[in-house]
């Protein structure tokens, strides 16, 4: 009897909690956690280093991080040099040579980096002594030597020799010199005649101009005693010079007069890189600074929010958008909205961005867009506390920033407090599209006619032309006159005659070829077969294991993708047998089916255009004959993609020239493979084909 009371009396306790809930409405937000963030414990040394210590005992871990709070070094005609300065720190001191420091670094399980105005470094408590010992003498006594110094602007240079043709640095450097200026230390650029022109010396002097303790702060987090902290500091930088850095003033970046395209011609572009762009004034003390980062966030700050759903999701015309403010106290920023977009959707990319830009300043945001980016921002907020070094960012942003010490303690509650007027008005203050500056980078004479045609709001955005180094230039002519007597046919001819002559390209029955790539840090092996008989093989193994394999063998074939063995399907079979043949160009003349489409540039050659197919393209070197390029359109998951390969660096086995350089293009994709061994009529077995 009591059992059924009991039961009764919950059945009703539970009817009645459940009329009082409303579950039609979602539940009231509960308010915002105060973050416990550890007061740091402060000092401060006489040469000006001020010293943040968190104690934290929860693991046998320290992080060290020092920071030098220069403002921005304008490095005008030795631009370059901060850079060189950054290589050669770090690289053991006076006392201990480059290889001694890393092997001792090492044997302690620790990590030691150190630029030209910052350092760090993570160990376990029991070796902190020692690490910060190694790490104060490497910063303080570098050993500056020719050698290193010649190594290292040599590795500098190849790397700017390498930008030259890579379209993403060239659309980065124009956009970033035209938004600030190239006398601004964010917009100059860095070439090789200003790398070539620093010294070592200029390393040195850098180095003590600008690498002093004036404004810098060290802060160390972890398993330690303040205590014994500050008597090892006292001990490792106090012999650390006391000294200001140099002063000087340069012009502040403004915003273009008027909404504008700034186009850059890359011949070799195989899609657009677009960025609209304006100046905006924004310090991590400002009121709207947490309303700002959530109005770029709802704009262009993931793959929830509106440029990627609108130019990826609902348009299809890019892998991604998304957009970008930033915070500097000593000097104007950028505010970005960027994508790579397909050629043929260039101009319709600007459109789009500006439109979106233009709904965040003059219309409201929605209260679920508001919540759910309010709720990640909080999420990330949270789970960025188990780093310790954004604790130690933030302890520093406390200390530089002129922020209030409840800065962190208090952020998400400022987060919720944000409302979807204060969005509108950070986007009004922050964002322009009247004096916005539109940088596209890409091929000229695919994107050029319908990009000065684009239109907003009923006027005509005009056009101004750049070079790769964002001085202004002409508008680019691509009406090119093809010479009397140049036809596909000659054109073709002119290529076998450069490559060996028909006869020898008729005797090779087969070729085998070895090629390396690296992408990501993975090695790539590419392994190519191929004879006169309709005989293809194709292997890419990464790291040694086959990832792709594609074989044909007379009318049959298969391919096998991450162990997935399918046979080919006639269309496909039809397809590789034209990739099959060793000179396509032989097959391409008895055909006599190629058009000649005209004159293009391809890097800094002219070259001539044949159409193969309504999907492929060849170019051949006007000056040379040689071809360096194809150009294919495939279809990926329902959308075009086009897919370039280059060829360069020729050399003669056998007596006919191959290209020793193949460089593949596919979206963001760029491998360059280098070839290691040809082999004619020689190297390949039947078996090579089962």
């Amino acid at each position: 009897m009591k059992k059924y009371i009991v039961l009764t009396i919950l059945s009703l306790f539970m009817a009645v909690s459940h009329a009082q809930i409303d579950r039609t409405k979602q539940p009231q937000r509960g308010p915002a956690p105060e973050i416990n963030l550890e007061e740091p414990a402060r000092f401060e040394l006489m040469n000006g280093l001020k010293v943040l210590v968190v104690e934290n005992h929860k693991l046998p871990r320290v992080s060290i991080h020092l920071t030098i709070d220069n403002p921005p070094i304008l490095e005008g005609d030795k631009a370059g040099v901060a850079d060189l300065t950054s290589s050669l720190l770090g690289k053991g001191s006076k006392s201990i040579s480059k290889d001694d420091f890393y092997e001792e670094v090492d044997f302690l399980g620790a990590s030691i980096d150190i630029n030209s105005q910052s350092a760090s470094a993570s160990c376990l408590s029991k070796y902190f002594p020692r690490i910060l010992e190694l790490m104060a003498d490497a910063s303080l006594n570098p050993n500056f030597t020719q050698e290193e110094f010649d190594k290292e602007k040599d590795r500098i240079i190849t790397g700017l020799k390498s930008e030259e043709k890579d379209v993403s640095a060239i659309a980065t450097r124009v956009q970033l010199a035209l938004a600030y200026g190239k006398n601004h230390p964010f917009g100059e650029i860095t070439s090789e005649e200003t790398v070539n022109n620093v010294s070592l010396v200029d390393v040195e002097q850098f180095y003590r101009n600008y690498f002093v303790p004036a404004n810098a702060y060290l802060v160390v987090i972890g398993d330690v005693d303040f205590n014994n902290v500050k008597e090892l500091v006292t001990q490792y930088f106090t012999p650390w010079s006391k000294a200001v850095p140099p002063s000087f003033s340069y012009a502040e970046p403004t915003d273009a007069q008027y909404t504008q395209i700034n186009f850059v011609d890359a011949p070799n572009a195989v899609q657009s890189e677009v960025a609209v762009e304006n100046i905006t004034h924004l310090k991590m003390k400002d009121d709207d600074y947490l309303a700002s980062l959530l109005t770029n966030r709802i704009l262009g700050g993931g793959s929830q929010a509106r440029l990627y759903q609108n130019l990826r999701e609902d348009k299809g015309y890019t892998y991604g958008s998304y957009s970008g403010i930033r915070d500097n106290k000593y000097s104007p920023m950028r505010f970005d909205a960027y994508a790579q977009v397909r050629n043929a959707v260039t101009d319709s990319s600007v459109v789009q961005i500006l439109e979106e830009i233009d709904k965040m300043i003059n219309s409201p945001v929605t209260e679920e867009e508001l919540t759910n980016t309010k709720a990640l921002y909080a999420g990330n907020f949270v789970m960025a506390l188990e780093n310790p070094a954004t604790i130690a960012n933030y302890a520093l942003n406390i200390e530089t920033e002129d922020l209030p010490s409840d800065f962190y303690k208090t952020y998400l509650e400022r987060i919720e407090a944000v409302t979807i007027s204060d969005i509108q008005n950070a986007a009004k203050k922050h964002f322009s599209t009247s004096n916005a500056r539109i940088v596209v980078t890409g091929k000229g004479s695919d994107v050029l006619e319908n990009l000065e045609k684009v239109s907003f709001k009923g006027k005509n955005i005009p056009v101004l032309y750049y070079d790769k180094y964002a001085n202004k230039t002409e508008k680019p002519n691509y009406n090119v006159a093809i010479p009397d007597g140049v036809t596909a046919k000659s054109i073709l001819e002119k290529y076998i005659e450069a490559v060996g002559g028909k006869t020898k390209l008729e005797n090779v029955e087969s070729y085998a070829m070895m090629a390396e790539a690296e992408m990501q840090g993975m090695k790539l092996e590419l392994e190519m077969k191929k004879t006169s008989k309709d005989q293809f093989m194709q292997d890419v193994k990464v790291m040694g294991n086959s990832m792709q394999k594609q074989v044909l063998d007379g009318n049959k074939g298969y391919m096998v993708a991450q162990g997935q063995r399918k046979d080919l399907s006639s269309e496909e079979i039809e397809k590789i047998k034209e990739e099959s043949a060793a000179f396509p160009e032989l097959n391409y003349l008895a055909a006599g089916n190629i058009t000649l489409e005209g004159i293009e540039t391809i890097g800094d050659k002219k070259a001539y255009k044949l159409k193969v197919t309504n999907k492929k393209a060849a170019f051949y070197d006007v000056a040379s004959g040689l071809k360096i390029q194809e150009v294919t359109v495939e279809e990926v998951q329902g959308q075009e993609m086009q897919n370039t390969l280059g060829y360069d660096n020729y050399q003669e086995v056998s007596g006919i020239k191959f290209p020793f350089k193949l460089t593949q293009e596919m979206g963001p994709q760029n491998i360059e493979f280098i070839v290691k061994e040809i082999k004619v009529n020689e190297g390949v077995e039947a078996s090579d084909f089962k």
